[in-house]
């Protein structure tokens, strides 16, 4: 098994730490701590705005803003880009420094930061070229196109006493749980 994105292309998982052998969504209380705390926070971030357009547009204009496509750093200072706006991350991160901030709880305020102040990536700087290889061999729900495994994660939550979504020892603040 290899490693797959769900939902959103970025984090990449263990395949046999989401998927059991029958390729459905294992029960969170089957995961590793730090995949099921992300694969959680995937399902609050599914539909929310590309950071960097937020950034542009704010709440009042909230429209044109494009869909987040794509994950870069921790879970809850994560950044959350479209494809847009990929190539300005990975130029910040890549050629001015910002891996200083990988794996730090500052990656997002610093990326916004520096975007916020007119940053942006030369033209022509590429972004990841993301190839799916193989997708029709993946795991139900694994296609990172797809929302079918958030939405199992969702409703596991959902049907989960509080004790055991406390016992779970993930931060469900942005769920509707």
């Amino acid at each position: 098994m290899g490693k797959v994105s769900i939902g959103l292309r970025g984090w990449r998982f263990d395949e046999e730490d989401v998927f059991d052998e029958d390729g459905e969504i294992r029960g969170l209380e089957e995961m590793p701590a730090d995949t099921r705390h992300r694969i959680v926070r995937l399902s609050s971030l599914m539909g929310e705005p590309c950071n960097a357009c937020w950034l542009l547009y704010g709440e009042d204009d909230i429209e044109q803003c494009n869909p987040g496509t794509i994950v870069y750093g921790e879970p809850l200072a994560e950044v959350l880009l479209c494809g847009d706006h990929e190539a300005d991350f990975l130029y910040w991160f890549r050629e001015l420094g910002g891996e200083e901030f990988a794996g730090s709880g500052v990656l997002a305020d610093e990326f916004h930061e520096w975007f916020l102040d007119g940053g942006r990536a030369p033209d022509g700087y590429g972004g990841l070229d993301h190839v799916q290889r193989h997708p029709d061999a993946l795991p139900n729900g694994a296609d990172p196109t797809e929302s079918e495994s958030i939405d199992e994660v969702e409703r596991q939550l959902d049907e989960m006493a509080d004790a055991e979504r406390e016992a779970l020892d993930v931060d469900l603040d942005d769920l509707d749980v």
